[in-house]
């Protein structure tokens, strides 16, 4: 029964990610073999590979290089007032739509943002935000919080007595950080940096936004360009193989490093202890934390700023921002709820599976097998999803029909992994308390879901909601692919009033998007929080 269960989500993940395959696999190589076998000459494809391998290594260095120092400097001061409102504030990017934030990136960096003006009236230049230059900050911007993330969870579960016996003997700032802290962080780096350099390979809206032209391409965006400007299926489907190779690759690498596909979601807090810094440690603590909340800040501070001036009275009154809105939280609530419910599917089938062993010895293969089955999905990155079952629908049907099913599927799929970060342990934990008590009371199906495991799961799965809400609602990957003037999303609305340079209207529509996802996001971290101290407290 638990397998079975757990193989209706597996089933559908695997079908999903089919979609990436199946251009290859069944229509492309018949018709368009020799088509294939031309792109493989193609510099532009060549080109894209090196710029998405080139822009997720830099873009990853920079980031551990700026998080390294502020980790550091928050484990320093531990509790000082206000870090839990800056830890907070470092979580936000994770679930900001890339959208609003290129917006804001551009507000403060572009041509007329605030920091070129200051460059500009000091005698200097500032390069053009479009292209890589853009490109790394906005990723940094993502990035560097995450990482902040992951070391500072790491270092919270540093033994209490490391740090205190390093002040009994007296270390200093250098080998303390040495000999105590390095050792916890760094493979908190090595997992960072490898969870990091996935998402910037599968980064797509930053690059179509701030690319710049054909030198600043990576495989995805290249991907959509075949589809939507030059309708070259061999040339899309080329790219998606080795877009999934790459994706592939550094997956393997997250895996081998300890890392999680959502790791930084949520964080433990840091241990506090009666013990003196020298002034000199806590003031440059404090100035390093309080430049990198400024970098996180700014680009919120911009979204309201430039979206207050925009006419928000008028954009409510327009018929397509409101169906925009409408269709967007339409379709985010199905994604959502298709996700936890899958979740709860297969979190619950492997809970089922750990209890048939009484939860003792290793897992075996097929409950590590459904332990995975969750993160694989994200080796297929959903645009080359989008573009392979485009490529299919279009053989057999109109596409653009097809438009909101796909974008349900796709993005409760690739919310699937971060739903089951939260689901997976309360899941175990009911199991392990309450499987024994259900089976002698012959607790099955409905019965057993309604009085035992909604209960106990309730809190969880709106967080789970709330979270996988937040996320389908800023994707523009699988909506570029097959929106349309009928089918209209809020990113999807702001990518085409940013096309045709109407960045007033850009700006107002960004805030109603942030203003949904960060109510939704905050909902979820403060409630993961609060799940956490209940799970610590039994």
């Amino acid at each position: 029964m638990a397998g079975g269960l757990a193989l209706v989500p597996a089933a559908f993940l695997a079908l999903v990610a089919a979609g990436a395959f199946l251009p290859l696999a069944v229509l492309a190589l018949p018709d368009a073999g020799a088509e294939i076998g031309d792109a493989l000459g193609d510099p532009v494809i060549w080109r894209a590979l090196r710029f998405t391998l080139l822009q997720a290594a830099l873009s990853t260095g920079i980031s551990l290089a700026f998080a390294v120092p502020v980790a550091t400097a928050f484990y320093e001061l531990r509790r000082f007032p206000g870090s839990g409102a800056l830890l907070r504030l470092f979580v936000l990017p994770l679930a900001l739509p890339q959208i609003v934030a290129v917006l804001a990136i551009v507000g403060l960096y572009g041509e007329q943002g605030m920091f070129s003006r200051l460059a500009e009236s000091a005698g200097l230049g500032f390069p053009s935000i479009y292209g890589l230059t853009g490109i790394l900050i906005a990723h940094v911007f993502f990035n560097m919080p995450l990482a902040v993330r992951v070391v500072l969870g790491a270092l919270g579960s540093m033994p209490a007595e490391y740090d205190r016996l390093a002040h009994q003997l007296g270390m200093d700032f250098v080998s303390r950080f040495r000999f105590v802290v390095w050792p916890f962080m760094r493979p908190a780096l090595m997992s960072a940096s490898s969870l990091i350099f996935m998402l910037c390979v599968t980064s797509f809206t930053v690059v179509l936004t701030l690319g710049g032209g054909p030198r600043a391409t990576t495989l995805e965006v290249a991907i959509y360009q075949a589809l939507t400007f030059d309708f070259d299926i061999a040339r899309a489907v080329l790219l998606a193989v080795i877009q999934v190779a790459v994706t592939a690759l550094a997956f393997i690498l997250l895996t081998r490093a300890g890392g999680e596909v959502s790791a930084g979601l949520t964080l433990g807090g840091l241990r506090s202890f009666p013990m003196r810094r020298g002034l000199l440690l806590r003031v440059a603590s404090f100035a390093v934390i309080l430049i990198g909340a400024l970098f996180v800040l700014a680009p919120f501070l911009v979204i309201i700023w430039r979206g207050v001036a925009a006419d928000l009275p008028g954009l409510a009154g327009q018929a397509s921002v409101r169906a925009a809105v409408m269709t967007s939280l339409v379709l985010a609530t199905l994604a959502a709820l298709l996700a936890v419910t899958m979740s709860l599917m297969l979190a619950t089938g492997i809970a089922k599976a750990a209890a048939a062993r009484r939860f003792s010895g290793a897992p075996g293969k097929s409950e590590r097998l459904l332990g995975q089955t969750s993160s694989l999905i994200l080796v297929v990155p959903p645009v080359v999803i989008a573009a392979g079952w485009f490529i299919v629908i279009r053989r057999f049907g109109d596409v653009y029909a097809a438009a909101p099913l796909m974008v349900v599927i796709v993005n409760a799929a690739m919310a699937i992994p971060f739903a089951m970060r939260l689901l997976l342990p309360a899941a175990m934990s009911a199991s392990e308390r309450y499987d024994r008590l259900c089976r002698q009371l012959g607790l099955a199906g409905f019965a057993r879901l309604r009085l035992v495991t909604w209960p106990l799961l309730r809190r969880v799965m709106w967080l789970a909601l709330a979270f996988s809400l937040a996320l389908s609602l800023g994707d523009l990957g699988v909506i570029a692919i097959f929106g349309s003037q009928d089918v209209q999303t809020l990113p999807y609305l702001i990518l085409q009033r940013m096309g045709s340079y109407r960045t007033q209207d850009a700006a107002g529509l960004a805030l109603i998007l942030c203003v949904m996802t960060m109510v939704l996001m905050m909902i979820a971290d403060r409630g993961g929080r609060q799940n956490e101290r209940d799970r610590e407290n039994g």
